[in-house]
């Protein structure tokens, strides 16, 4: 589906050429270059323009970003989809447990691309699958998807810059300080293709900051945010720590409380790629993170 933003020009931006215009709105080399095979992709106060163009105040640039080829290698599959939200730019998913976000060996048609694939084809739309934060298979919560390049572009960029703050909810064995930073860098196991470890001489740089919300036979509530994002960072900084999720079959396999390690996406707090409006979402707790594990941190659940 293509995508068309319309920018009125004031006083800041007279005299700036449309191309470095739209490369301070976030607009990538890869999505410019994509725009050259549409003659009309630029248009000024209702003419074609150029890259090289000077706006002036009170110009209206319209710009049109055309989708690119769909992700036909998705297989579209009907599975439940929980969305949080959707506009043109931004699709919220709750992403539910045991479901990998991408397909890779053995998960071919089960996962969030999957039913995100069949969620478009039912709508006659275009799919391009563009997820900006990335969840463990039986990570639950609140994940970000962007309908076309330009939201991807922007959103990518707040992602490396941090300007996406995500809060995790988890439960771990024993009962840790109050609160606290981990700051451990984090390697690939050796011989292993997805297991990981705090490892100071060859791992990567890696930071969670946790604050302790409950206490409950023996286990606590944690609330937990990244400054990065490194594959399985919350599990492997907590077994570190010596407070591990239980029911973490990589890091932790003790199923006596729940079958998956309790780990949520629990709130999403980033500026909007295309109107600059604060975004916040928050998605429910799971009941299998409530009921069957801590009944009496969750009175209500």
């Amino acid at each position: 589906m293509d995508r068309t933003v319309i920018y009125s020009i004031d006083q800041t931006d007279a005299g700036t050429e449309i191309l470095t215009f739209l490369r301070s709105h976030g607009f990538s080399r890869h999505i410019l270059t994509g725009m050259k095979a549409d003659s009309n992709a630029i248009m000024l106060n209702g003419q074609r323009a150029f890259g090289r163009t000077c706006l002036h105040s009170g110009d209206i640039l319209k710009v049109r970003i055309s989708e690119t080829a769909p992700s036909e290698k998705i297989l579209p599959v009907k599975m439940n989809l929980s969305i949080l939200y959707e506009d043109e730019d931004l699709l919220i998913i709750n992403k539910p447990a045991g479901m990998p976000i991408h397909p890779s060996q053995g998960n071919y048609e089960n996962t969030l691309a999957n039913a995100v694939a069949f969620y478009f084809l039912k709508k006659g739309e275009p799919f391009v699958y563009r997820c900006i934060n990335r969840l463990d298979r039986d990570t639950t919560g609140a994940l970000i998807l962007a309908k076309n390049p330009l939201s991807a572009a922007i959103l990518s960029a707040q992602m490396r810059s941090r300007r996406i703050r995500r809060t995790y909810l988890a439960v771990v064995e024993g009962i840790p300080p109050e609160k606290g930073t981990i700051s451990a860098p984090i390697a690939r196991v050796n011989g292993s293709a997805i297991e990981r470890e705090v490892n100071f001489r060859t791992g990567e740089t890696a930071v969670t900051h946790f604050e302790r919300l409950a206490i409950g036979d023996g286990h606590s509530l944690l609330e937990l945010h990244l400054e990065t994002g490194r594959t399985h960072q919350i599990r492997v900084h907590m077994k570190y720590l010596g407070y591990p999720l239980p029911g973490d079959y990589l890091y932790h396999p003790v199923y006596d409380r729940i079958g998956r390690q309790p780990l949520h996406s629990y709130q999403l707090e980033f500026t909007h790629p295309l109107t600059g409006e604060a975004m916040l979402f928050t998605a429910p707790v799971p009941e299998d993170f409530q009921r069957s594990l801590f009944s009496c941190i969750f009175p209500d659940g």
